[in-house]
């Protein structure tokens, strides 16, 4: 299961999930590996036995050790688990169920094929493995990061509205490769405004990368004719509304798994106000300001005990700055109401 967990690791960020499968026979030797290289290609489990078929192997009567439950539908691929039946695979060894109600089912059809079928295989791993693409499932939404880059004091900007750069070029490396990971990235039309950013996806050496994130504008105003975002770069989405579930449901109707919502306090405060937002990432910089726009909006919060507390899962030093990872853990009652909108929208 730790090598298909590591074939998984290779396929693309998407809608679609990264699953890794190995064969084994049943002396234990490898007959055949495969992982899922993206949208309309070949499943892990389909392209694993082409692997076993081109190495000369025989699998019937071998062991399927897959990442994700075999999917039970037919899309623009057949159904795995009448692959691996046809193969004639004795034991299906999975690390995480299939929470798409679409795909799922596999597993009792091998089972009632007379497959041993074995789940929760490293299960904790394999959940890890899967990213954002399994929250996004089970929840019917997107999976959303929220990311910060600040001062010491909490600034994004100085008092000027200057904010390039706080953070230094090792950061924000590490931001792009964030960048890499998700299927849009987020921001309001004041940020448009103000800081025409291009919101692309950028290699060590300051090339765009193949895949890019659709490039998401939240308000009422219009881009720009000339805005680097109709420039080279990911597909531009305007949605025109203030409502952070709205542009979540249009995200997911069009199979974004994951969001980076990159906006200015006042995004920022929405999404965290509505509950929406799954972790945050938040870059420091040793940097202090003393004034300036801070970090989040108004979030309707009066008094201590109302504070969003977060969770850190993670403290990385990138640099002369530290990233911390956290999940916001929302008080008792629920998320405030969202914060009355401004046009203060500025880019991280």
């Amino acid at each position: 299961m730790r090598r298909a967990l590591e074939l998984a690791a290779r396929g693309p960020y998407g809608p679609n999930p990264r699953v890794g499968c190995v064969l084994l026979a049943p002396d234990g030797t490898t007959l055949g590996e495969g992982w899922h290289r993206g949208a309309g290609t070949p499943h892990a489990e389909v392209a694993a036995l082409a692997d076993a078929r081109e190495r000369g192997a025989q699998v019937r009567g071998a062991t399927a050790v897959v990442t994700l439950e075999p999917c039970d539908h037919t899309g623009r691929t057949g159904p795995c688990s009448v692959a691996l039946l046809d193969a004639g695979v004795a034991r299906v060894l999975v690390a995480v169920a299939d929470p798409n109600p679409v795909a799922a089912g596999g597993a009792d059809r091998l089972r009632a094929a007379g497959v041993d079928v074995v789940t929760g295989v490293l299960g904790e791993q394999g959940v890890e493995a899967l990213g954002a693409w399994l929250p996004a499932v089970r929840g019917g939404r997107p999976f959303v990061t929220l990311k910060i880059a600040t001062s010491l004091d909490g600034r994004v900007a100085a008092a000027d509205g200057t904010s390039r750069w706080i953070t230094s070029d090792v950061a924000r490396r590490h931001a792009h490769a964030l960048r890499q990971q998700v299927g849009a990235i987020v921001v309001g039309t004041g940020t448009v405004l103000l800081d025409d950013p291009s919101l692309t996806a950028r290699a060590v050496d300051g090339s765009l990368v193949e895949q890019q994130p659709l490039r998401v504008v939240v308000g009422s105003r219009d881009v720009p004719p000339g805005a680097r975002l109709r420039g080279p770069g990911g597909e531009l989405v305007q949605v025109r509304t203030h409502d952070p579930a709205r542009v979540l449901a249009v995200l997911h109707e069009r199979e974004v798994r994951h969001v980076l919502v990159e906006g200015g306090p006042t995004l920022a405060a929405a999404f965290l106000a509505a509950g929406l937002v799954d972790e945050v990432h938040a870059y420091v910089a040793p940097v202090l300001l003393g004034a300036g726009a801070g970090a989040v909006g108004d979030l309707g919060i009066t008094t201590i005990s109302q504070a969003l507390r977060l969770v850190p899962n993670q403290v990385l030093p990138l640099g002369p700055d530290v990233l911390v990872v956290a999940t916001p853990q929302h008080p008792p009652g629920g998320p405030a109401a969202p914060a009355p909108r401004t046009s203060t929208e500025e880019e991280i």
